[in-house]
């Protein structure tokens, strides 16, 4: 199984994503708990059973990506065109302080470096497809 550079890019960010979220898990959990509305501290497996349900979710991507399925393929590019392209100025708006913070400074740029990369992979992925078809096959 040969992998592509679209294919390179996406499962790379992934891995980039999955490691971010352990780290923030280790690092600051209360972030964790303000995403999912819980109390400080309180249900550290319920951070745990969300780290869980994401790592099967980019798991099985991951393995839509390594085996070309096509839906896949738009399910990403419409994830990362849509939702990077809104990451970037929600969070210009969450540091001009017109909306209310996510988390701390630094966790609201990285999520604004995030999306920026989400939309340049999205942008590559289109050109991609204009090449070659979905994943290059």
């Amino acid at each position: 199984m040969v992998v592509n550079r679209t294919q390179s890019l996406v499962l790379g960010f992934f891995v980039f994503a999955w490691i971010s979220l352990v780290v923030i898990l280790l690092m600051d959990p209360a972030i964790y708990d303000r995403a999912l509305k819980l109390p400080n501290g309180l249900h550290p497996l319920v951070g745990l059973a969300f780290l869980g349900a994401l790592s099967a979710l980019i798991a099985f991507l991951s393995i839509g990506v390594l085996r070309r399925w096509r839906w896949t393929f738009w399910l990403i590019l419409v994830a990362f065109l849509i939702g990077g392209a809104l990451r970037v100025p929600a969070s210009v708006l969450e540091l001009a302080g017109i909306l209310v913070p996510a988390g701390p400074t630094w966790y609201v740029v990285f999520q604004a470096v995030l999306g920026l990369v989400q939309v340049g992979i999205g942008i590559l992925m289109l050109a991609e497809y204009r090449r070659a078809g979905a994943w290059g096959s």
